[in-house]
């Protein structure tokens, strides 16, 4: 029972609760990226190298059982179960690695110079002062301690 009491504490704890979170969203983040790199970016790049779709970029290793090459897709290449080395798609997740890459180093650069900002920012003005007959702890503005009566001015 107490290697079930120790492993519940240490899975509420706030700093696994706060990866999981963050594994979460990374997966989510990188879910929205891959359409972005599939959808958004490459389209375009391949409409100016020549209407190249890079996910069907592949060379066949060895020809499927059920059909003979050429195939006009990979997906055609997958049915006929060929082996193929599929260097379109392996393009496709090197962009979306870089796009990740740099939009993670982006985020920690951010926070790096947000922490910077507030470790440089000025202290904040003190409010209470001690009293120098009593040493109690008095309010900056009082001109007599409540503690000893003793002016402070």
């Amino acid at each position: 029972m107490g290697m079930i009491k120790e492993f519940k504490e240490f899975a509420v704890k706030g700093n696994v609760v706060d990866m999981a979170v963050g594994i979460i969203i990374g997966a989510a983040f990188g879910t929205i990226v891959k359409s972005l790199v599939a959808d958004v970016i490459m389209p375009p790049i391949g409409l100016l190298l020549g209407n190249v779709d890079f996910a069907n970029l592949f060379i066949v290793l060895k020809e499927g059982a059920t059909a003979a090459a050429p195939y006009a897709t990979l997906a055609d290449a997958d049915t006929a179960g060929a082996v193929t080395l599929k260097y379109g798609q392996f393009f496709n997740t090197i962009i979306s690695f870089v796009i990740v890459a740099f939009s993670v180093f982006i985020m920690i650069k951010n926070m790096n110079k947000m922490k910077k900002q507030e470790a440089e920012a000025p202290p904040a003005e003190p409010t209470t002062k001690d009293c120098p007959k009593c040493f109690s702890t008095i309010s900056i503005k009082a001109t007599r301690c409540p503690n000893c009566t003793s002016d402070v001015s």
